[in-house]
């Protein structure tokens, strides 16, 4: 267990691990055999452990894996029941997200939290299709109500740009988007960076993290342009792949800042 989580200490350090680069990174690494038989989540001093065959699971760091959400101690749980004669940690994203929160984020909030708030001043909502037409009016319809919520939420506007020259964003959305990011527990805030990064778009996250839409809502808005080339020209094996391993890293995000699935957003689109 030691060796392979050690394996991607150095990318927790650095903050959430890159799904794409950990997609690839992974399928390259011997994975150790599985050692255990029993997984279970015992309560310990008001938090939530996960035990294999009763012993207690260590980060890379050495920091007890410990939760305060029992919905969230029995998904890595989960993922560590679900492993079959080896132990990969592609597989298991909950897991790694929860490295990343104990080892690195608790002790960098701050630095990480800044880390984000640069993705809201360069957002990828903000940057809109010129043409052709049908794209145009999917951007507009996908993200014009995020905007919309996230503009009153900050109480200040966002500046849109057709094409992909950069336009710089009032200090006011910035500062005021950052400001709700000090609400956030670590994992919370780990989580956030995750699907800031899969996204391209901070406000996407920050809407996740609200509760203001579906995480299928955020999903497909984050894909709005993918979505438009695939249609057009197809979509390759690699890039299937890559998908698929980036929306497994999403959903353990979105179990970590919504939960249960049948908790309610506000909105839908």
């Amino acid at each position: 267990m030691r060796d392979i989580f050690e394996q991607i200490a150095d990318d927790i350090a650095k903050g959430p691990v890159d799904a794409v680069q950990a997609a690839r990174e992974h399928s390259k690494r011997n994975l150790p055999r599985r050692f255990y038989e029993r997984v279970n989540v015992e309560l310990k001093d008001d938090t939530f452990a996960v035990l294999l065959d009763g012993r207690s699971i260590k980060t890379p760091g050495r920091n007890a894996l410990v939760f305060k959400e029992e919905a969230i101690a029995e998904g890595v749980a989960a993922e560590w029941e679900q492993q079959e004669e080896e132990i990969d940690p592609g597989t298991m994203p909950l897991t790694r997200l929860a490295h990343s929160s104990i080892d690195a984020v608790e002790e960098k909030f701050a630095e990480v939290a800044d880390e984000i708030t640069r993705y809201a001043g360069n957002d990828y909502l903000c940057y809109r299709a010129a043409s052709p037409a049908e794209l145009v009016t999917r951007q507009k319809i996908q993200w014009d109500p995020i905007m919309s919520w996230a503009e009153k939420l900050f109480d200040a506007r966002f500046q849109l740009m057709e094409g992909i020259m950069h336009v710089a964003q009032d200090d006011a959305v910035t500062t005021a988007y950052r400001s709700h990011l000090n609400k956030y527990d670590a994992l919370q805030l780990t989580a956030i960076h995750t699907v800031t990064s899969i996204c391209g778009s901070a406000v996407l996250a920050l809407a996740l993290a609200e509760n203001a839409f579906d995480a299928d809502v955020i999903w497909s808005a984050a894909h709005v342009d993918e979505d438009w080339n695939i249609e057009q020209w197809g979509q390759d094996e690699e890039a299937a792949r890559i998908r698929r391993f980036k929306n497994d890293e999403f959903n353990a995000a979105v179990l970590i800042l919504v939960g249960a699935p049948e908790k309610t957003k506000q909105f839908s689109l």
